[in-house]
């Protein structure tokens, strides 16, 4: 006899199969065994037919093509034979899924199934119904199951409901069908049928919202009282696991209450006692009664708020932090994210246990707890928990440094109550894991370094002591440059000495050490040693007698391999050797950088052709922002990673200077940019001293676009500098510098003016727009937009955004508040500016995007503004 005949039994193939050694053995079995059921099937062999069909599920478990026998299905399930049918039925859901077209052969059969008088047989059909039921399938055999739901044999009415819930889910249109079959199994003794019955209506109330109404008015007091029966239930060995009587039961009992409670007061109020005795009464030192627990914190967290019963269920998640196993404790951290809306006072009192699960061994509950540990952080808490974090930080294992150093660095800035605890905390930051610094981070350290004049000399002495024993980080190194390079004067004078301060000495010479080492390390990057060239040039003119030792360094990188430091290198060289008499001109102290706007910057800002005034673009500071600018670095201006959009007249002036002053880089700059503008042209200019003479020449130069007087200047050639295209606020400024004369603002106009409109409107929020055109400028229109809270709440944190197509040019002004008054009783402006390229042929659209927040919840609106006047 072939032993790998049609006969061959189903464990001696297994046995040849798992004795093959090698997979080629393996494959060569399988070969033989397809080849000989498919002789047996040619034969149509109805002996060996289900031998055949389960030696072939086998087969397919492995992973080898069975295609081939799927009609045997088909045979099988007409045989009238029980045994047939059942290996008919169990090849049909394993060889084949809902996409296949030769399902609809069975329909028939299963019809016929679901009508037999054998209950095994209906059984069969159901079970196999439930599996691999499509939306045809659905359709036609519906009213068979809907009839079973009423069978006399539990099983039976438990595997009706269980393929019910395929049913609704593959044609919704059928639940209202299953609605009064499925309320009835709500009333069954027998556990298995009222679990599957649950189940279907949960999944009706999911799928049909007459359904939820219905069984929300009909069964919620039944429900309770089922739960109610259930938790209070003797014992009993047929349900009982770990003391619990049926914890499956109560889960599903819980899930639908659920459902029912969310967003219905009187539906929350019936199950309140009951969800609050299923609390306090399950015991929680088992997997199943922690899972009920967790299941009744769930209901009682989504219901209607019940303030008592919420502090309850967070006192629950707890207990759960303190657990041994991890899953209770990440399950608990993810609900407590969750809780946190909705009662925070509540989670904060389990702070100090959330603390110690950062410093868990388990990565995904530390991840989990930092994340929970940042939502709580507050203005009264934030000294106590940053320091636990940095004192953490230190021991912290190095893959969970990052995500550590992130959210550390993120609560200290937005939540400080004072400038020098958040530069000490940045300063601890830096020492311990400076590597892991992101570049923001510590481009807002510096922002924040600039705006603190009084602190000055205290930073820099206390990046001097940081950098001795923490020269290895890298972002500690480049603050540590730039501060001594800004304020080394303030290092060797012991400017500025706190109170608090231990006494330091340091010398020229010291300063230069410290910039001579970042600039020669190894491990120093392109960044690095850019910023430490710029900080040796400007203490070759802060310290004299260092002048020709910093030149010395300074020469040594002319011949380096690296373009960006070599043109550096030879550039400030030329400034030593050849212009002592500007050269502490060129180098003075930055301006102070504008704070707010870099905070706005970091908040987000529309991608592509979007404008907004409280998202600048700050680039790195005196570090590579781009290439082949360093008279930009050398100036201490930021230049945008961008390229700036050419202006229509060629701005050589613009060129000239390496300086943006486009439109574009106004409104993505920040403030020191529009300042360092005058500087520059000052330093060139070679004025000492804003207190020029008053020249009405200068004037009608530098406002040509909004006068008709011919200029007599011979910097006349420099023209396209047009101040006209810049915020008002920038301009005022260069104005009183270079003229000392302030012109009328620039924004005022006695051009055309257009009747308002209401941009956009919603239930919360109104936006109108006055409209005006610039006199001998019709492509540019000037926007006066006014924001209106129609709401009875104020709106906290507003930003306005917007975005143009191509054809236009848009400018933002700041607005004039970041807080919109509630009902009207205020508002908030701001000015725009659009340009357009085809006017007389496009008009003007714009698509807008508004931001706040009510309450501490973030709210976004969008909308597209398509009703300007044509003529715009």
């Amino acid at each position: 006899m072939n032993p790998f005949s049609s006969g061959t039994r189903l464990r001696d193939m297994i046995r040849a199969i798992r004795a093959s050694k090698t997979a080629a053995e393996e494959r060569a079995v399988v070969r033989k065994e397809c080849a000989a059921i498919r002789a047996s099937i040619n034969e149509n062999d109805q002996d060996y037919r289900h031998r055949n069909m389960a030696k072939l599920m086998f087969i397919h478990m492995l992973g080898y093509p069975t295609h081939f026998g799927q009609m045997e299905c088909l045979k099988l399930i007409a045989s009238p034979g029980f045994p047939e049918k059942r290996i008919g039925y169990l090849g049909l859901m394993l060889l084949l899924d809902e996409r296949q077209e030769v399902l609809m052969l069975v329909t028939n059969s299963l019809k016929q199934d679901l009508n037999h008088t054998n209950q095994y047989i209906v059984g069969l059909a159901l079970c196999a119904l439930g599996n691999i039921c499509s939306a045809e399938m659905a359709r036609d055999l519906a009213p068979e199951v809907e009839r079973l739901l009423q069978f006399r044999d539990p099983n039976i009415r438990k595997k009706a409901a269980l393929c019910s819930i395929r049913i609704i889910k593959k044609v919704p249109d059928l639940a209202e069908n299953f609605i009064n079959p499925a309320t009835s199994l709500l009333r069954e003794k027998h556990h298995g049928v009222l679990i599957t019955g649950v189940q279907l209506c949960t999944d009706l109330c999911k799928t049909s919202t007459e359904a939820l109404e219905h069984i929300r008015k009909k069964s919620t007091d039944g429900l309770v009282r089922t739960l109610r029966d259930l938790a209070n239930s003797p014992y009993s060995p047929e349900y009982d696991i770990a003391g619990i009587t049926d914890p499956f039961l109560h889960i599903r009992l819980l899930k639908l209450l659920r459902v029912l409670g969310e967003g219905d007061a009187d539906a929350s109020d019936s199950m309140n006692d009951i969800l609050a005795q299923v609390a306090t009464k399950t015991e929680s030192n088992k997997v199943a009664g922690n899972a009920i627990l967790y299941e009744c914190v769930q209901t009682i967290m989504s219901i209607e708020d019940n303030g008592g019963l919420r502090v309850l269920a967070i006192n629950i998640l707890g207990r759960f932090l303190s657990n041994r196993d991890n899953n209770i404790r990440y399950v608990a951290l993810n609900m407590l994210m969750k809780a946190v809306t909705a009662d925070a006072q509540a989670v904060q009192r389990h702070r100090a246990t959330i603390l110690e699960c950062v410093k868990d061994l388990d990565a995904s509950i530390r991840k989990r707890a930092l994340e929970l540990v940042y939502v709580l952080v507050n203005e009264t808490n934030v000294k106590q928990l940053v320091k636990e974090l940095v004192d953490y930080l230190e021991v912290s294992d190095l893959d969970f440094r990052g995500d550590l150093t992130t959210k550390i660095c993120s609560i200290v800035a937005k939540f400080s109550p004072e400038k020098i605890w958040y530069i000490d905390q940045m300063l601890k930051v830096l020492s311990e894991a400076g590597n892991f610094v992101k570049d923001e981070e510590w481009y807002a350290l510096i922002v924040v370094i600039s705006n603190a004049s009084e602190l000055h000399g205290y930073t820099v002495r206390a990046l001097y002591r940081a950098f001795q024993t923490s020269a290895e980080q890298e972002t500690l190194v480049r603050v540590t440059v730039w501060c001594i390079g800004e304020y080394g004067d303030m290092l060797v004078n012991n400017v500025g000495m706190l109170d608090i301060e231990d006494p330091i000495t340091v010398t020229e010479s010291d300063a230069v050490d410290v910039v001579e080492i970042a600039i020669k390390r190894h491990a120093s990057d392109l960044t690095t040693k850019s910023m430490a060239l710029v900080a040796l040039l400007k203490l070759s003119s802060r310290f004299p007698s260092c002048s020709e030792r910093v030149g010395e360094i300074i020469v040594q990188f002319k011949g380096n391999l690296v373009l960006e430091l070599q043109q550096r290198a030879i550039e400030f060289n030329s400034i030593i050797a050849k212009h002592q008499n500007i050269r502490p001109t060129l180098v003075e102290r930055m301006p102070v950088l504008d704070e707010a706007t870099f905070i706005g910057r970091r908040a987000g800002s529309l991608p592509g052709a979007a404008s907004t005034a409280t998202a600048p673009s700050v680039s790195l500071p005196n570090g590579v922002a781009k290439p082949a600018a360093p008279l930009v670095d050398l100036l201490d201006l930021s230049s945008d990673d961008t390229p700036a959009p050419s202006s229509s007249g060629g701005d050589f002036l613009q060129d000239l200077l390496g300086v943006d002053l486009s439109p574009a880089s106004q409104q993505s700059g920040t403030g020191q940019a529009s300042k360092s503008g005058t500087d520059v042209l000052l330093d060139l200019l070679s004025i000492g001293s804003p207190s020029v003479p008053s020249s009405s020449s200068t004037v009608d130069i530098l406002s040509s676009n909004t006068s008709n007087k011919t200029p007599i200047s011979p910097l006349d050639d420099l023209s396209p500098l047009s101040l006209s295209s810049r915020a008002t606020s920038n301009a005022g400024p260069m104005m009183d510098l270079l003229g000392g004369i302030s012109p009328s603002p620039l924004t005022e106009n006695n051009g055309p003016v257009y009747p308002s409109i209401t941009a956009f409107e919603s239930s919360s929020l109104r936006l109108t727009f006055n409209l005006t055109k610039q006199p001998g400028n019709p492509q540019t229109t000037v926007i006066q937009a006014t924001f209106t809270n129609l709401s009875s709440n104020t709106y906290t944190d507003f930003v306005f955004q917007a975005a143009v197509p191509k054809f236009l040019q848009l400018h933002l002004d700041p607005a004039s508040s970041n807080t919109l008054p509630a009902a009207g009783n205020g508002s908030i402006t701001q000015s725009l500016r659009v340009t357009n390229s085809q006017h007389g042929k496009k008009s003007l659209v714009m698509r807008i995007r508004i931001a706040y927040k009510i309450n501490g919840k973030d709210t976004l609106e969008e909308g597209q503004i398509s009703n300007f006047p044509r003529d715009l």
